[in-house]
């Protein structure tokens, strides 16, 4: 009992002494005020009952000090310089304030405490009345992320011994001698074209390509670099790699999700291949945007349709409506559920996507009450959503499939109508035919019937059976022959010619089908697009009471973060003077990409970093707000931010001005001096090791094999479930039940394409993916993807069937190129999995590896495995499996799977 009063006393000492160290704290970084330190805190945990939305319980609104020191039912909730008269701060100690709420953070009532002791001060006069003006405070508008971007000046460097022409080093150098760091050695050649090569394209380089840059770069190491980065940026892998990763924001996936049923998007990869060659065109990013917000009101401004006069407007066109296709990504489950909380979650899926792509902010806490941390209000939510809202009306909702837009001409719908009718022809002498084969049967059956019946038994038959009469049913049911004779059961009467007329007649139908088949292909596109309404007819937004769509309160207009008016004022039309649509999408596209919006070109800037670097200069990538990191270096932010849209948007630009750099290049050897300065490398003192991403392990295992399919765009290549319930590449073959029909479909050759082609089905993550970090798109937006390191990635590794068959076919490609000398294919297969040669000692252990793996398999004969298709018959050479093993190996090592 003692020890247990003893811990007690010690646990509440400790605790006493930790809020007086924090009011200590609080005391000497200066005297507190209301708006900068209390208000932020109260806001979090007190507004929503106390003074927001006309709530005030106890009578009680905290929003303003002096109504804090004025009080409610009981009277004052505080006392200036009184801290044990102060009945909120005594509520809140005892945590009975904030009701059903976590208890506040010791370190937020020592803040409280010390504002009162210190005199409950506000850093300003406060108004009267708080009307929308006042939703912020001074400080709330300062946020650094919603300042104006500005250039600033770049450093003058004079710790670097040899001289700096990268802006960006510049600033990297300024904080690193403020730690008394200095940049790391460059990287060497063979680890600079791996590393650069995985970074642009998502691939690993040839042998050939590596010994060609090392030549290179021996006579020209700026001038290889360059040289290097430029080729790649103009190969076709550098949008299927970039692509990837803008694919992730937008939520892309190949069906609905919402649903356990999932179904399929059948044209979503058009948006899929838009995004890759708009990056490999290096269209610039404000027009890539403005596109993806409104493309079909570009296309009514610049007066396009799909009957456009000229192939290449026919084409803009078809790539503005499949742009659209950004704001039909999100999760959907209105073809399976359409109800107000279906569409809803649809509608606020897509602000979703809106806001973590292009502001890098948290609107969507901002849908059942004002943002707790950041000065972004209800209404603001809801007048981001007035702005697609046209596009969405829920009055008039369409279902998934209703979005489709046809890209048919009207020269290819004269061309069809034309092929329609020589079908049709086909189909009415077929109809005829069929009448004539029917009524020769029918009297033959009827013949057989007694004479008194046989007129009323083809008058029933010939009568349409929702019409006939009780006693026509019940004859027909006593002559089942004549009740069951139709055009599909000719073939069951047993006559020479009935069997005749079947064939006769089914091969009609196909001739029509073949005519029908040469009709020009109607192609759609899943897009996003308002029906022109009068302006009268344009549906209206509401504010819903705590987020409930089916309790709207006070209409609001379209428009921006109300946070930005002060310095930013843009007005969004309810209703375009020029356009058949609102306009309103355009609007604030333009609004979006004029280089004047404080976000869009920080959170592009800072993802292309982090995707370099393994880590944004502002760590939190999709919150720019108060939860979030504040950026590392924001000098270099914004001037990236400025020089980015200076150049015209050109995120090749963006690659080419960071790769040059010698902060990028440098090497990743960790240093424990470094390490005890900057634990987290945030100030960059060294290149931070990456470990490949799912779909690159996958890209790099099938170029390593030789097996990679380098087709582009195009259909997804499908996943399936096998026979043991994994989710695997293949066509599916499951029957209506569920069930495994054991029938295989050859992809020939699809199943070798790269993973940005593999169809995302919501509910069915490949395994390797899912394994290895890729998201499976069940949330609306993925902001950034851990990387986890768990037992499963080592397992997936050593057994996965994938991972098997890449060493087989790693094995054949050696086999093939460096014929029957071990330490031939073993220097080979080092030079394309690691990108370097093997020393002496690897080649030793690694020619006894194979040796002894290639006895044990004479001994133990085996074939080769496949994850899909049908199994081998015959056994496998037993040198071909020894050095599949030793592939195995290769591929599953660390010196694979992560970039130095």
């Amino acid at each position: 009992m003692f020890f247990c009063s003893f811990n007690l006393l010690r646990r509440s000492a400790c605790a006493a002494l930790g809020l007086l160290t924090l009011a200590n704290i609080a005391h000497a970084a200066g005297p507190l005020t209301f708006e900068k330190d209390i208000r932020p805190i109260l806001k979090t945990n007190c507004f929503q009952c106390h003074g927001e939305d006309g709530e005030k319980k106890g009578d009680l609104d905290v929003r303003l000090a002096r109504f804090i020191l004025k009080g409610g039912e009981n009277g004052p909730a505080i006392v200036a310089g009184d801290p044990a008269k102060s009945h909120l701060l005594d509520l809140v100690k005892k945590g009975e304030m904030p009701k059903k709420k976590t208890k506040l953070k010791d370190s937020d009532i020592a803040t409280i405490e010390q504002w009162i002791t210190q005199g409950a001060k506000a850093s300003r006069v406060e108004p009267e009345t708080l009307g929308p003006e006042f939703a912020f405070t001074d400080e709330e508008r300062a946020w650094w992320s919603l300042q104006p971007i500005k250039k600033p000046s770049i450093p003058a460097v004079s710790n670097l011994k040899s001289p700096v022409s990268n802006s960006i080093d510049a600033f990297i150098s300024q904080k690193l001698a403020e730690k008394k760091l200095t940049f790391s050695p460059q990287a060497d050649p063979a680890t600079l074209i791996r590393r650069i090569t995985f970074d642009l394209t998502g691939l690993p380089p040839t042998p050939e390509e590596i010994a060609a840059f090392q030549a290179a770069f021996i006579q020209h190491p700026e001038s290889s670099i360059q040289d290097l980065v430029s080729r790649l940026l103009a190969s076709t892998a550098y949008g299927e790699r970039w692509g990837r990763h803008w694919l992730d924001v937008a939520g892309y996936a190949d069906s609905d999700g919402y649903t356990e049923k999932d179904p399929e998007r059948a044209h979503a990869w058009k948006f899929r291949d838009y995004v890759i060659r708009s990056l490999n065109d290096d269209k610039p990013f404000n027009q890539f945007v403005r596109e993806q917000l409104a493309g079909d009101e570009i296309a009514a401004a610049e007066k396009l349709n799909a009957d456009a006069p000229t192939p290449q407007q026919r084409e803009r066109y078809a790539d503005l409506l499949t742009a659209t296709g950004f704001l039909r990504m999100a999760p959907d489950g209105t073809s399976v559920q359409s109800d107000i909380t279906s569409q809803n979650a649809c509608i606020s899926d897509t602000i979703k996507i809106v806001s973590a792509a292009l502001y890098g902010m948290t609107i969507g806490c901002a849908q059942c009450h004002d943002h707790r941390y950041d000065p972004i209000t209800q209404a603001d939510y809801y007048r981001l959503r007035a702005v697609f809202e046209p596009g969405f009306d829920t009055k008039a909702w369409r279902s998934p499939a209703g979005r489709l837009v046809s890209l048919q001409t009207k020269e290819q719908r004269a061309e069809a109508d034309k092929i329609e009718l020589e079908a049709k022809k086909i189909d009415d002498a077929r109809l005829a035919k069929q009448e004539e084969f029917i009524t020769e049967v029918l009297d033959k059956e009827i013949a057989k019937a007694d004479e008194a019946v046989r007129d009323a038994l083809r008058t029933a038959y010939r009568t349409v059976a929702a019409k006939r009469t009780p006693d026509q049913v019940k004859l027909l049911k006593a002559w089942p022959r004549v009740n069951q004779l139709t055009s599909g059961s000719l073939y069951l009467y047993d006559t020479t010619n009935n069997t005749k007329h079947a064939a006769e007649l089914k091969k009609m139908v196909d001739d029509a089908a073949a005519v029908r088949a040469t009709k020009p292909k109607q192609e759609f596109v899943q897009a996003f697009s308002e029906l022109p309404k009068a302006p009268s007819a344009v549906p209206a937004t509401f504010l819903f009471n705590r987020g409930q769509p089916d309790q709207p309160k006070q209409q609001v207009q379209p428009g921006d973060l109300s946070v930005l008016a002060g310095w930013r004022h843009v007005e969004l039309p309810a209703k375009s003077a020029t356009l058949p649509t609102t306009g309103r999408r355009l609007a604030f596209a333009d609004s979006m990409t004029d280089g004047r919006h404080p976000l869009l070109a920080r959170v592009i800037v800072n993802r292309v970093w982090m995707h370099h670097f393994g880590k944004g200069l502002v760590a939190s990538v999709g919150d720019f707000g108060v939860l979030g990191s504040k950026p590392s270096h924001p000098e270099l932010l914004d001037w990236l931010s400025s020089e980015f849209m200076e150049s015209g948007w050109s995120l090749k630009h963006l690659h080419q001005l960071i790769l040059s750099s010698r902060t990028w290049q440098q090497s990743s050897r960790r240093d424990a001096a470094r390490d005890r300065i900057d634990p987290d490398n945030r100030f960059l003192s060294r290149q931070n090791v990456q470990r490949l991403e799912a779909e690159t392990l996958r890209d790099a295992l099938l170029a390593v094999s030789g097996k990679l399919n380098t087709k582009l765009r195009g259909n997804p290549v499908p996943v399936m479930f096998n026979e043991e319930g994994q989710i695997v590449i293949g066509a599916d073959t499951t029957d209506t039940a569920g069930r495994q029909t054991g029938k295989f479909i050859p992809l020939n050759g699809e199943e070798f394409r790269r993973s940005i082609y593999v169809q995302i089905r919501r509910t069915r993550p490949l395994e390797m993916f899912a394994t290895f970090d890729a998201p499976s798109m069940m949330d609306a937006v993925c902001e950034s993807r851990p990387v986890t390191t768990v037992s499963p990635q080592s397992l997936l590794l050593m057994n996965n069937g994938y991972m098997r068959e890449a060493a087989q076919y790693f094995a054949q490609r050696l086999q093939a190129e460096c014929g029957p000398d071990v330490e031939k294919k073993i220097t080979r297969a080092w030079q394309l999995g690691f990108g370097r040669t093997p020393s002496m000692s690897d080649v030793q252990s690694a020619s006894e590896f194979v040796a002894a793996q290639t006895e044990h398999y004479r001994t133990h004969p085996a074939k080769l495995e496949h994850v899909t298709g049908p199994a081998e018959t015959k056994d496998a050479s037993p040198e071909l499996l020894g050095l599949t093993a030793f592939c195995h190996a290769l591929l599953s090592a660390n010196e694979f799977l992560y970039v130095d």
